[in-house]
């Protein structure tokens, strides 16, 4: 249970903390490369090796979350390839229960996500809980990836923040460890990202498994 009261600012990650991140691990591990081995005349399997070494060319980088990198390297309308399936977008488990719950406090809610301006578009109009936050903000527009030095501390030209009062829930390990590396104070991994796929161990910090456990409601001190 986080110290509610102990927290002023409140940052949600979106893929894989907000939203099922199965609609991520389908799109980009599934679906980019059947339309690139159609587009290119390849197998899909050949397809899907000769992306897989490109994504690992950048990943870590703002390169690996930015879909006008990915549409000229592929040479594919990841944009509108996205919107064909945004049928597949969900919100996970009780996340709507802790945002309305979040919303009537005094606290600042913040949604901080390494998307493409373009991603977070399309998923907020598609599952509407944009209305929850205070501010929406993309990696992009600070030139970092969340997980690279100094982007925690840029963030406070956008929205200032105590760390010593923050906390943030995440389902990356490396952006868990930067933000650890620039003082927000608590930090909450999440256990099952995907939907689809085994729960992720992290010892470095304590995971959640279900909003419904930490809702501010169930303790006297919010």
């Amino acid at each position: 249970m986080p110290p509610w009261s102990a927290i002023d600012t409140i940052m949600f990650d979106m893929d894989g903390t907000l939203l099922d991140l199965h609609f991520d691990n389908y799109f980009w591990q599934l679906l980019v490369p059947k339309y690139y081995g159609e587009k290119h005349g390849v197998s899909e399997d050949a397809a899907r090796e000769i992306i897989h070494c490109k994504y690992a060319e950048v990943r870590g980088t703002l390169d690996w979350y930015c879909l006008d990198y990915w549409q000229q390297e592929l040479a594919l309308d990841i944009t509108e390839l996205k919107s064909t399936i945004k049928h597949k977008i969900t919100v996970r488990p009780n996340v709507e229960s802790i945002l309305q719950e979040l919303k009537l406090s005094e606290k600042r809610l913040l949604l901080i996500t390494n998307a493409h301006p373009s991603s977070l578009k399309i998923k907020m109009e598609h599952t509407g809980i944009s209305h929850y936050f205070h501010q929406c903000i993309s990696s992009h527009n600070l030139s970092l990836a969340k997980e690279n030095h100094g982007f925690w501390e840029s963030l406070q030209g956008l929205e200032s923040y105590n760390p010593e009062r923050t906390v943030l829930f995440d389902d990356s390990l490396p952006v868990l460890r930067q933000a650890k590396r620039e003082g927000i104070k608590h930090l909450y991994g999440i256990q099952k990202p995907d939907s689809q796929r085994a729960a992720v161990q992290m010892d470095e910090f304590p995971q959640i498994d279900d909003f419904a456990n930490i809702m501010p409601s169930l303790t006297s001190n919010t």
